[in-house]
């Protein structure tokens, strides 16, 4: 039965006898159904390196602008997908916004073909692309209704945790999967390395034959057996807790496309108005905060005007903005969340830049376009990062059970702070240098401690929600949190972006640093306080 209309999680008798087992169903379904939107989201930060190493005609600041589209509308379609579990149910919408994915999977496949495709049919595949990043707050709402609140933590750090690794997965993947014909005559021909590039076990030399198209195409092996298995294994809760108002899945298709579509109109005026006419925006130049601000309101604004039940719907769940913990949680969020996704977004891209070329005075100017033979792949290292964030996301959740959320997420944030400056200390010398490999080491071992405070810090986040919130705002709250800190993933590579082109990387880092003292300041004033609202909740 897809239908579920009683539901008492927090009885144990019903938990142990009914409960554990299909809640745990619909979890191990969820989590590579949401580790496939990851990857296809942010599959920009790997395809952007070959591109490069392809000598696809594009700028590297161009390259960044991917990245950063992929971001802002994953993000903004997190907005409406934070409410489609009280609209629609759980089984229908995993099984809708999973299938959605092989939209993008596919058009990309055809895209990377070949090298004089337009630079618009990517950002429109960028855009795309985005499906995969509104999924992570339907699927967080959807599993905060199958868990007791004494499992919160654990449940939402799994599927986080283990969604997050489609970061990993498509960062090994999808070079492995560029070294051979994968899917024979029908993936097309392949092309031919212009640089060094590298896989996982090794760098692969010049000259090689490599299939990027494989970098689309290799997700639909995944993308159409969980579909299915989201159409026929998941569930739908009908109680007067979570209560949809649509029953029939082609109603509840519909009701999603329009919203999504919103969204995307949303997002495609923002990045009209942030880009440069080079890249087929205004050429404005309005700040990329201001445009944030415009992109959100817009679509919540939008999403409200819906007639009918839907807006009905939304103007209760809407009371969420009422509470001022809504608001705090949305900033401590985004120092974790944000951090590691947009970390992950441009960790390769990074790598290439600062480390993939060496920086010297070339008649009496600063060069950064010699290629360094001695540099690192970025296609080898970039994948620890993510995955050791992902990995240790449940450790995060399970320690904040035990010995409560904010303790746990301010511990981590002063690792944050010592960790990003210390990236940035690094960032400078390499990109002053002409030998940059040198200062690699220090770099990389302190980004991957920066990568695993945010998943650490990431996982004490769901428990201190679970535990602040009513049981019937938990899921909208997570996905309306996740959504504002998903604009990591644009704000991020946008700012490494602007500053590699000032060839100032190192002041992105110190920016983020300064952030996280915030951070502290807010998490401290209203979770650490004896005398607060909540201590340590």
């Amino acid at each position: 039965m897809t239908d579920i209309d009683k539901w008492k999680v927090e009885d144990p008798e019903f938990w142990e006898s009914e409960g554990k087992k299909i809640a745990n169903r619909n979890l191990w379904i969820s989590i590579p159904s949401l580790l496939c939107g990851f990857a296809v989201w942010l599959y920009w930060g790997i395809i952007t390196v070959q591109m490069l190493n392809l000598g696809f005609p594009y700028e590297k600041s161009e390259l960044f602008t991917l990245m950063a589209i992929a971001g802002l509308t994953g993000a903004t379609l997190r907005i409406p997908s934070s409410f489609f579990i009280r609209l629609c149910g759980g089984r229908n919408t995993i099984f809708f916004t999973t299938a959605l994915l092989m939209i993008p999977a596919f058009g990309t496949g055809i895209a990377l073909q070949d090298k004089n495709t337009p630079f618009w049919i990517f950002q429109v595949l960028a855009l795309l692309s985005g499906f995969g990043g509104g999924n992570f707050a339907s699927s967080m709402s959807n599993i905060s209704f199958f868990f007791p609140k004494k499992m919160q933590g654990l449940a939402l750090g799994l599927n986080a945790g283990l969604g997050n690794f489609g970061v990993t997965t498509m960062q090994v993947l999808i070079p492995l999967s560029m070294t051979f014909g994968l899917f024979g005559a029908m993936g097309g021909e392949s092309m031919v390395l212009q640089a060094t590039s590298g896989t996982l076990v090794g760098k692969i030399p010049a000259g090689t034959e490599t299939y990027i198209q494989n970098a689309g195409f290799l997700w639909l092996v995944f993308l159409i057996p969980l579909a299915v298995l989201g159409w026929f294994g998941m569930n739908n809760i009908r109680t007067e807790q979570v209560s949809p108002i649509y029953r029939n899945p082609l109603t509840t298709f519909a009701m999603m496309s329009g919203m999504l579509l919103i969204s995307f109109i949303s997002a495609v005026f923002g990045l009209w108005l942030l880009l440069p006419e080079s890249v087929h925006g205004s050429g404005f130049g309005i700040p990329k905060e201001i445009v944030l601000f415009i992109v959100i309101a817009l679509t919540v604004s939008l999403l409200k005007i819906i007639p009918g039940q839907i807006g009905e719907s939304l103007g209760r769940q809407y009371q969420i903005f009422d509470n001022k913990h809504t608001w705090v949680m949305s900033i401590i969020y985004t120092m974790t969340f944000g951090s590691f996704i947009g970390f992950a977004a441009c960790f390769p891209l990074a790598i290439k830049v600062i480390f993939g070329y060496q920086h010297v005075m070339v008649d009496g100017v600063m060069s950064h376009d010699i290629a360094n033979e001695n540099g690192p792949s970025a296609l080898m290292y970039a994948w620890m990062g993510p995955f050791i964030g992902a990995l240790i996301r449940p450790v995060g959740g399970m320690i904040a059970d035990k010995f409560g959320g904010a303790w746990v997420t301010h511990i981590c944030s002063f690792i944050m702070v010592a960790s990003a400056v210390g990236v940035a200390y690094y960032m400078k010398s390499a990109y002053n240098s002409a030998s940059p490999e040198e200062y690699f080491v220090p770099f990389f071992i302190l980004f991957l401690v920066l990568f695993a405070a945010t998943g650490i810090g990431n996982g004490s986040t769901f428990r201190t929600i679970a535990m602040v919130f009513p049981k019937e705002q938990v899921g909208p709250v997570l996905g309306w949190t996740s959504a504002v800190a998903a604009y990591g993933a644009f704000y991020i590579p946008k700012v490494f972006g602007e500053q590699i082109k000032a060839t100032t990387p190192e002041v992105a880092l110190m920016g983020f640093a300064a952030f996280y003292v915030v951070c502290i300041m807010i998490n401290w004033w209203f979770y650490l306080r004896k005398d607060g609202e909540f201590y340590n909740p």
